[in-house]
């Protein structure tokens, strides 16, 4: 039966770390970027378009003509699943708002291939669905997938924007890869997969590893009350002195929620976020209903990789502990990502 669109893809559920390894249960380690999930259907022969389909079911290949185009590298009949990435030849790096700017281009065409022109896209794929012909491969195990896909790639010597996702059966590499190259702009953890795992659409079994690190924000809100927030609205200082808001923290444990309240202070009349909205996470609509505190004690919070170029966090932090032994003037400045306080 030939695949088309919307086809829901085969999820990931989060991990703190990498899984331990078990002899009889041999799995495979791809890098994980920082993008949007796409899977891309060629047409089953001349004259068929080129469709690009998000996660969640919608046709975005109006936003993407340069993967359109690129795709006569592609065979007929062929369903690959993968991640979206934009690099932003200003920044000299790949670029999560440039690719949000990509894909909101849908709405309006005209302006898609002038954006094309200047945040080019590319497609790094990590599994096949279905090879040229029409054949599904959605019961195969991810090893027999992977080594289509492999020979897809080197059989037609593709390139960008067509890129093969780097994968490892060795931990030690992928340690390297979960520790080292997360530096890199773009590429934020690893997925774990099965060796011998058939294609699930819309179930979660895969498991994502994402990197985290420490850092410091300074708390100047809360939702909740003072005595026992739920959750921190984190800021820092720009270059000009102002406190930006940097990312919210996911809800607080019992004790973390008494420690912290104990020692906050309510905002005086001059507090810089007073006609400041909060939304409940990046991109969404969904406003906090939050309580204003005098911006002056440092929260130490895990933090993964995905921060934006103006130096918001789009996933939640973890609160960690207070750092009473710094002050709000110590902490890194808006856009240092994920530096820590001295």
């Amino acid at each position: 039966m030939t695949l088309y669109p919307p086809v829901e893809p085969m999820l990931a559920q989060a991990a703190e770390a990498i899984p331990a390894v078990r002899p009889h249960a041999p799995v495979a380690y791809e890098q994980k970027f920082d993008g949007h999930r796409m899977l891309v259907f060629t047409p089953a022969g001349p004259g068929g378009r080129v469709l690009l389909q998000t996660r969640r079911g919608a046709l975005v290949q109006d936003a993407f003509p340069d993967l359109v185009a690129a795709a006569d590298q592609l065979p007929y009949g062929l369903v690959l699943d993968g991640e979206v990435l934009v690099w932003d030849p200003e920044a000299g790096a790949l670029s999560f708002g440039a690719l949000q700017r990509r894909a909101a281009a849908r709405a309006r065409a005209r302006t898609a291939p002038a954006l094309a022109a200047r945040l080019p896209a590319f497609f790094v794929a990590f599994d096949v669905l279905q090879t040229d012909g029409g054949t599904e491969l959605l019961t195969l195990p991810y090893r027999e997938r992977r080594r289509r896909l492999e020979v897809l790639f080197a059989a037609r010597e593709l390139a960008a924007p067509w890129t093969l996702c780097p994968m490892t059966t060795d931990v030690a590499v992928a340690r390297e890869w979960l520790e080292e190259w997360t530096d890199v702009p773009g590429l934020e953890g690893l997925v774990v997969k099965n060796m011998a795992q058939p294609y699930r659409p819309s179930a979660r079994g895969w498991t994502k590893v994402r990197r985290r690190d420490s850092t410091e924000g300074i708390i100047g809100a809360v939702t909740g009350t003072l005595a026992r927030p739920q959750l921190l609205v984190l800021g820092r200082h720009d270059a000009a002195g102002r406190l930006r808001a940097i990312g919210c923290t996911v809800p607080l444990r019992p004790e973390a929620a008494r420690s912290v309240g104990g020692l906050l202070s309510p905002a005086g009349a001059g507090h810089p976020w007073r006609d400041v909205r909060f939304a409940s996470a990046w991109g969404s609509r969904d406003v906090l209903d939050v309580v204003l505190v005098r911006p002056e004690l440092v929260a130490e919070v895990s933090a993964d990789t995905s921060v934006d170029r103006g130096g918001v966090f789009r996933h939640p932090m973890r609160f960690q502990r207070l750092r009473l032994d710094v002050t709000a003037d110590d902490v890194a400045l808006f856009g240092a990502g994920r530096a820590a306080a001295g």
